[in-house]
């Protein structure tokens, strides 16, 4: 049972999320709720909890509260990259929760329900799960773990991690060594790699970098507090029939009237995982650097379900993942194949996928706005030719990010591509009305005033700049690392790192000024 009403008798498991809940396969509290339905247990749901009747009415759980913030940290919903709170900027859509939702949530609960189990998991929880750099604050956070007071932190996905939780707590078992999650523990296992301390990477830039370097989701790790360490089990192996039987289950799509997912009600997941490593991105240490793709037959037959839906008119709103064109690359390539051949071969998946699905009965148009590779999908030009025939609509969007060799280097990534990709596109799909759009950020690290007029010179040359943000430094991520130690965490050397509001502020004025003279240029052609 899955109910969000008043409780009639005792839930198992109650969830928390601090934004609204959503029966959708792209909801982090949806998604695990149905899995915990689907095993037997029963799940109520306090959405965007405030007052201590919120947390109270649905009673005490049988065996624990399982706590989130949503897909997005609190901070970063509730805050600017210029640390401005966001109900006071006028171009805000989002909801805000507390600041530190998962902190403030489980304390709450530890308040009104002494001795409850609390699990925490997430995106908030996820890049807490060590010691990190906290933007909002300026400084380095302990592990979320010590300041919630929960008994058992969930990492990245968590299908698995809950059922094998939900099914010890009901058994009375203790929680240690569950792969995915971290735990508090008075002793260091065999075969732990040891972080630097807490107090270490609190006191020294050169330690902070040396933990950044060791972080991996495939590693068992520990950290030293006090009086206690965090250990981290490593992730553990997800599959193709695992992500199948995850999104098989029967998600009403029912939008709360506050959801975040408005228009993406009848998107489809593919795969999960990413391998481009950008250094800003958060996907390394939550979904992972492996791509973990569903079967064929597991995402036709989602589509199917969805032409049944009472709501349906007959569009798929998106069909991907972290990168849409990655689906498939997790498939084992055939001896001595190159990894060219690799990625050739991935995208005659992905077509073969795309043609099957928009001949469903029923579907009018499936779209690719989840945005793509371009360097991947350069290799595979009968790829760019079948989206830009079927699959978009107006605009594709890309992410060059930048333009300065020194600041993509910064970002881990390239332009290798860009301008054949560029070139291509346009060669198809020139007098059909259909155009490129272009994600940028600005004020990463490396970035200082010729990186920026580079930028703003390449950037005059587009017609449609979809998007541009200034870096935000997320917990624990390579780019927040450089931010924070003014280093190359993996050579250390110096990194020149812009952290006043007022050139943050001017290069943002440079970009505005830019995207201006873009959209002019867009509608005067």
């Amino acid at each position: 049972m899955i109910s969000k009403s008043k409780a009639d008798s005792q839930f198992d498991i109650i969830l928390i999320t601090g934004e609204a809940y959503d029966d959708h396969p792209l909801s982090p509290a949806g998604i695990i709720a149905r899995v915990l339905d689907a095993r037997g247990y029963s799940v109520g749901i306090i959405e965007k909890p405030e007052k201590k009747e919120d947390f109270t009415h649905l009673g005490s759980p049988k065996l624990f509260f399982a706590v989130t913030s949503g897909s997005i940290d609190s901070m970063l919903n509730n805050y600017t990259p210029l640390k401005k709170r966001r109900a006071e900027d006028v171009h805000s859509k989002t909801s805000l929760m507390p600041d530190r939702a998962v902190i403030v949530y489980c304390n709450r609960i530890r308040e009104y329900f002494r001795g409850a189990k609390i699990v925490i998991g997430g995106i908030e929880a996820s890049l807490r799960r060590f010691a990190h750099y906290d933007y909002w604050d300026n400084k380095v956070r302990r592990s979320i773990l010590l300041d919630s007071r929960a008994d058992i932190l969930v990492y990245g996905n968590g299908e698995k991690q809950i059922i094998e939780i939900a099914e010890r707590i009901k058994r009375g078992a203790a929680l240690k060594g569950i792969l995915g999650t971290c735990i508090l523990s008075k002793e260091i296992p065999p075969g732990f790699i040891e972080l630097p301390t807490f107090t270490e990477a609190l006191d020294s830039k050169e330690k902070f970098c040396e933990m950044q370097v060791k972080f991996s989701n495939y590693r068992n790790l520990c950290q030293k507090y006090e009086n206690s360490h965090v250990l981290q089990y490593k992730f553990p192996e997800y599959t193709t029939e695992d992500l199948d039987w995850i999104y098989s289950l029967p998600y009403s799509r029912k939008l709360s009237p506050n959801s975040l997912l408005n228009l993406a009600q009848f998107s489809v997941v593919t795969h999960r995982g990413c391998i481009g490593n950008c250094n800003f991105c958060s996907i390394a240490l939550h979904q992972g650097t492996k791509i973990i793709s569903r079967s064929e037959e597991s995402i036709l037959s989602e589509i199917k379900r969805i032409t049944k839906h009472p709501d349906f008119k007959g569009y798929i709103d998106d069909l991907g993942g972290p990168s849409a064109n990655m689906y498939g690359l997790d498939f084992e390539s055939k001896s001595g194949d190159s990894s060219s051949d690799r990625i050739e071969s991935s995208h005659k998946r992905i077509i073969r996928l795309l043609r099957k699905a928009r001949q469903i009965p029923g579907v009018k148009k499936i779209f690719v706005r989840s945005g793509i590779r371009y360097d991947l999908a350069i290799r595979s030009r009968d790829y760019i030719k079948e989206i830009s025939e079927h699959h978009i609509s107006g605009s594709l969007k890309i992410a060059p990010e930048h333009f300065s060799e020194k600041v993509l280097k910064l970002m881990n990534k390239n332009v290798l591509g860009f301008s054949e990709f560029y070139e291509y596109f346009n060669s198809l799909n020139r007098g059909k009305g259909q155009s490129l759009r272009y994600y940028l950020m600005i004020g990463h690290p490396g970035e200082d005033e010729a990186t920026m007029k580079e930028l703003v010179s390449n950037a005059k040359k587009l017609k449609n700049i979809e998007q541009f943000q200034l870096f935000t430094p997320t917990p624990m991520s390579v780019s927040t690392c450089m931010y924070w130690t003014g280093l190359d965490p993996y050579t250390k050397k110096p990194v020149h790192v812009v952290r006043d509001y007022a050139t943050k502020k001017r290069f943002k004025r440079m970009m505005l000024e830019c995207v201006s003279s873009s959209e002019r240029k867009r509608h005067k052609e």
